[in-house]
């Protein structure tokens, strides 16, 4: 039964950081975009007022920081539940 409720944990910790970590990765995202280009992050990639490159370009960038995020919350909470359940033990 315990194994159950560790992996239950593991599983909401995952979703908790994940939310977390894709909402992060969208603030810097943007953030480093405005910096970088001198114009807001595209809100609707099929604007026709956004040009191909530009859209593309983000996309690219949004993509790679949501897999960081992806990895680096699967990663944390498995290492969050294990120290959890070491001092649980």
């Amino acid at each position: 039964m315990a194994e159950n409720e560790q992996t239950l944990t593991e599983k909401v910790a995952t979703v908790a950081l994940t939310l977390a970590a894709g909402w992060v990765a969208q603030k810097v995202v943007s953030f480093a975009w405005a910096k970088a280009t001198g114009h807001d992050a595209p809100k609707d990639l099929d604007d026709p007022e956004v040009g191909i490159i530009s859209a593309v370009t983000f996309a690219a960038a949004a993509a790679a920081a949501s897999v960081f995020a992806r990895r680096f919350a699967g990663r944390e909470a498995k290492r969050v539940v294990t120290r959890l359940a070491a001092r649980a033990s």
